[in-house]
């Protein structure tokens, strides 16, 4: 689990000036190297991460959350970096944090959509990647097809950040580990239930969760589990870590005993056309109070959003169980955390969050 121990007092963090401005002492006494540097990395999967390694990334997340929105202290730390954003999908959550904690942090974002670049059409991946790396300092793209992903990480120079495939969304996963975190006090030992689809967002918590010692307790409906692959190297990773995962066809059956609750959407982007087919095929999946009654007593509700009532009702969605609002706002301290993690040598200054 996630645990502090404290920091000594010349790592605490130091007030700003009347301005509102960090001192460059206070900057520079951050950027001490840890034992754990992830400086240049791409960041395609949690599957590519060690545990120590997650768990530094959440640390600086939520430091930078401490720091900026609690102390109100300004962190240029991104100052003269610019990030290229490539989305082929549309995007509220991963757009608006990835644009706005950039700008935050001092740097420049450039938001582009197919209509703006060339990208597989005019000009080549291999070409797009060669020149977004003199550019900028650092690529996130959002994409239908993962392969995408990994040739631009293996012909860019820069760093390549997976905004969303059609396999993994480990982005989501930094923000729900920081929730569960900030709400549970650790993450090891707490049980998860996902009652839905084997989706990307399914595979990223299979490739994270047993590395911080969660079990997971998986429902999908007949024809909609995870990936095959994925799903046996899941079953490697928790049987490695000594975590526990379980498949079911029934919802209750995964939720029960469980503290996190957690779905997602049932028609994906670019599954519109099966929409009929994909809601008969998960009648009895929405979770209700009746699900989270064979649940823990502290049970939770994660939902990445946009969320659709047929997923989870309202008594649900809206009751003070659920996370989802802190869960979508987290998004933007996550991803923070990991663009200082993978541009800077950022050292935070509030206590460890250890393993």
């Amino acid at each position: 689990g996630l645990q502090a121990i404290e920091a000594p007092d010349n790592q605490r963090p130091l007030g700003t000036g009347p301005t509102g401005t960090v001192s460059n002492r206070s900057l520079l006494k951050g950027l001490v190297k840890g034992s754990v540097n992830l400086k240049g990395r791409s960041f395609l999967t949690l599957k590519d991460f060690k545990p120590d390694e997650i768990s530094h990334i959440l640390w600086v997340s939520a430091d930078l959350k401490h720091r900026i929105k609690h102390q109100g202290e300004y962190l240029p730390l991104l100052q003269g970096k610019s990030i290229a954003m490539i989305f082929e999908k549309r995007s509220t959550r991963t757009r608006i944090s990835t644009e706005t904690g950039f700008s935050l942090l001092g740097g420049h974002p450039c938001f582009l959509t197919p209509q703006d670049i060339h990208l597989g059409i005019n000009e080549s991946t291999k070409d797009t990647a060669r020149v977004l790396s003199g550019l900028t300092d650092l690529v996130l793209a959002r994409v239908y097809n993962h392969s995408l992903l990994e040739e631009l990480e293996k012909e860019a120079s820069i760093p390549i950040i997976n905004g969303l495939s059609e396999l993994y969304h480990p982005i989501q996963i930094l923000a729900d580990l920081l929730t569960l975190n900030e709400h549970y006090g650790s993450l090891k030992g707490l049980t998860v239930a996902w009652i839905g689809d084997g989706n990307n967002i399914l595979h990223s918590l299979m490739m994270s969760l047993p590395k911080l010692g969660v079990n997971l307790r998986i429902a999908t409906p007949k024809g909609y589990e995870p990936d095959a692959t994925i799903t046996w190297e899941a079953q490697h990773l928790f049987k490695q870590f000594g975590t526990d995962m379980q498949m079911f066809s029934e919802p209750l059956e995964a939720a029960q005993g469980s503290n996190v609750l957690v779905t997602d959407t049932w028609v994906s982007m670019g599954q519109e056309e099966d929409k009929k087919k994909r809601i008969k095929d998960f009648q009895g999946y929405q979770i209700t109070m009746q699900t989270a009654s064979v649940a823990a007593s502290d049970w939770t509700f994660l939902h990445c959003l946009p969320r659709k009532s047929e997923e989870v009702n309202d008594e649900v969605f809206y009751s003070p169980r659920s996370l989802v609002f802190t869960e979508a706002e987290n998004r933007k301290w996550t991803i923070m955390g990991l663009m200082v993690c993978i541009l800077t040598d950022y050292r935070p200054q509030i206590p460890q969050l250890k393993l």
